[in-house]
């Protein structure tokens, strides 16, 4: 059974709680930056994803399509992503692609540090716009990298 990896990209900064209802909080351009530059990044690192899936919440949705534009794949939102996303949901995910596929999962904490807990057992603060990776075979996951939103910037500045 050959690896598959999952990438999480958590949203960027939003506006803040109480501005509207939860679904509808979009981007701030802080947010929108930080989106952009982890698609940046993970172009630049060579990354190509099978696909990607996010929250259909609007702060997830922009920031997948802000990343995704410079992956040059289409963002598919997946209702379990924004509730309800957990590590059976990461293997339904991943069940669903083949054998050394990486996908890319936007979505919120704190199911994204559970969900990495789960999968590798590392304990990772999972700042807003920030990255992780897990290599997963089986049962069994291993924590790639974990890339917070000022190392993404530094990433998809660099040429």
């Amino acid at each position: 059974m050959a690896d598959q990896q999952l990438w999480l990209l958590r949203h960027g900064e939003a506006v803040p709680h109480g501005s509207k209802d939860d679904f509808h909080r979009e981007l701030t351009p802080r947010g929108e930056r930080q989106s952009l530059a982890a698609g940046q990044a993970l172009a630049r690192l060579g990354v190509e994803f099978a696909a990607c899936y996010a929250s259909p919440l609007v702060r997830a949705q922009g920031t997948a399509e802000h990343a995704c534009r410079a992956l040059g794949i289409e963002p598919v939102a997946h209702d379990e992503v924004g509730m309800g996303f957990d590590v059976g949901v990461a293997r339904e995910l991943l069940a669903a692609h083949g054998d050394g596929d990486k996908l890319l999962v936007v979505g919120h904490n704190p199911s994204f540090e559970q969900v990495v807990a789960d999968l590798t057992g590392a304990r990772i603060d999972f700042k807003k716009g920030a990255v992780a990776a897990a290599k997963v075979q089986g049962t069994r996951g291993e924590l790639l990298v974990l890339l917070r939103p000022r190392e993404l910037e530094s990433l998809a500045l660099s040429s």
